[in-house]
């Protein structure tokens, strides 16, 4: 036994003889892997760290929490980007990452079954020599999990014609967080009475844990066609969006980059933007190869008419490949223009959007920081990247104070306080402002009859007493926390 080792609390022995000694990571190394996740300005290590096999020791560990009113929080790859997954001081960690199997691929039917510990990007390549794939694509798929994404009801650069994670999850096994397993849903995806499944996909863990999961599979699509189109302001790129949806073109995925985005992603993974611009729409049309063909001609002449400066058109899948790398690197790529970086996540409505990116820009003068936007242009989710130094006095709360003023724009514009990232430790202060005191009653009575003693995820969402401050982690971002904010 190290120094950092640590002696188990008296508190979990029962917990321990419950499961294999393998099944837990005591260590002081082990638990500070886990205090964090994307939103790594807030980081508090657990109690314990409880690492099942399968979906019964999950819920003999859910059933004990519940007997000893312990917190937990479920946890697969630690992407999320809202503090969803942070751990409570008093409590403990259930990591999925283990339970990755596939359990089944129906080809006939277009659906398979997996664990929620199954990496987002691993289950299209599982399906991909037959012809299917699965849809939803965050820009953190080559390493979130399926279970993540069914927390936060993720969605992705072709959410727009696709739609979100809750668009293609058909069933679902799942233990509530007082330790009833359910079934939710049917294989088929039609169900009668209440929609049990739409409640739990993206309930942020306060409900209970996804053990399997049956999800749609797609044909890939037979065509493409990706293109760049620059605008000279970024204000015209969102103005160009609601032109294109306007029209009733429906392209699979329409995103948005600013020229600090550019700059990061041209640096990481090398791809080339139309120049002198300072914003470009990434646009996608797929399909059957004739009605891409027809699509395309519109589109041009959309792109023409919204006053696009260059059009660089994607002429092979290796270009189009490159695209998609580009964009999907600009959050880690950011890091190469800024030590430190916070994530927005709001959504205003597309006819708002090209006011309320000039908006964004002039926010970010006021504050003095640089602010990188890329974001789900064409269902109006914004992800502006505040950039700021946290060696600097003063630069984190000026982020902080940003990034909330932001998040006001996008209630006062009719948007949400969140697209996909959820609220999480992050937005709790601001869900009274985007909803009534009597839907958030409600929110917490749903709560009470799946967690009456609410332990999932303890401490998240909800802003009023039953949510633990950051005083009470005995946290500050950065200065506390010994960690930089970066993703």
């Amino acid at each position: 036994m190290t120094s950092t080792d640590r002696v188990v609390e008296p508190d979990l022995e029962s917990l321990h003889r419950l499961l294999p000694p393998d099944r837990f990571e005591e260590s002081t190394s082990a638990r500070v892997a886990y205090q964090s996740d994307g939103l790594t300005a807030f980081a508090v290590p657990p109690k314990s760290v409880v690492v099942p096999r399968s979906a019964d020791e999950v819920i003999q560990v859910v059933r004990w929490c519940h007997e000893h009113g312990v917190p937990f929080v479920a946890r697969g790859s630690g992407t999320s980007l809202s503090g969803g997954s942070l751990p409570h001081p008093e409590g403990i960690v259930i990591s999925l990452h283990r339970l990755h199997r596939i359990l089944e691929i129906d080809l006939p039917n277009r659906t398979a079954l997996v664990e929620p510990g199954v990496i987002n990007s691993h289950l299209s390549a599982a399906v991909s020599g037959a012809g299917l794939y699965y849809a939803p694509d965050p820009s953190s798929q080559q390493v979130c999990t399926i279970g993540g994404n069914i927390a936060f009801n993720s969605g992705g650069a072709h959410c727009l014609k696709y739609g979100m994670t809750s668009n293609h999850v058909l069933s679902m096994k799942f233990v509530l967080a007082d330790g009833e397993v359910v079934d939710v849903g049917s294989e088929g995806g039609q169900v009668v009475g209440p929609d049990w499944l739409g409640l739990l996909v993206g309930s942020e863990g306060l409900l209970g844990i996804a053990l399997e999961i049956r999800v749609r599979l797609l044909p890939k699509p037979e065509s493409f066609h990706t293109v760049l189109a620059g605008y000279r302001t970024l204000q015209a790129a969102g103005e160009a969006v609601a032109a294109i949806i306007g029209s009733g073109l429906l392209p699979a995925a329409v995103e948005i980059m600013d020229r600090l985005s550019m700059q990061a992603a041209t640096k990481a993974v090398g791809v080339q933007y139309p120049r002198d611009v300072e914003a470009v729409l990434i646009v996608e049309l797929d399909g059957n190869a004739e009605a891409v063909a027809e699509e395309r001609r519109s589109l041009d002449q959309l792109l023409s008419g919204t006053g696009a400066t260059e059009v660089l058109i994607a002429a092979t899948a290796e270009e189009r490949a490159t695209i998609w790398k580009g964009r999907k690197s600009v959050f880690s790529a950011v890091g190469r223009l800024s030590p430190d970086f916070i994530v927005q996540d709001g959504v205003v409505p597309r006819s708002k959007l090209g006011f309320a990116l000039q908006r964004i820009q002039e926010l970010g003068q006021e504050s003095g920081l640089q602010v990188a936007n890329v974001f789900h242009a064409g269902d109006g989710n914004l992800h502006p990247l505040i950039l700021f130094d946290g060696r600097q006095s003063g630069q984190l709360e000026r982020a902080e104070a940003l990034a909330g003023r932001i998040v006001q724009l996008c209630i006062e514009l009719g948007g949400s306080i969140t697209g996909e990232h959820g609220v999480g430790m992050e937005k709790r202060q601001f869900l009274p402002q985007q909803f009534s005191s009597c839907s958030i009653e409600w929110m917490k009575s749903v709560r009470a009859a799946c967690d009456p003693k609410c332990i999932a995820n303890r401490g998240k969402m909800f802003p009023d007493a039953e949510a633990p401050s950051l005083s009470m982690y005995g946290l500050h971002p950065l200065e506390k926390a010994g960690v930089a904010s970066r993703m």
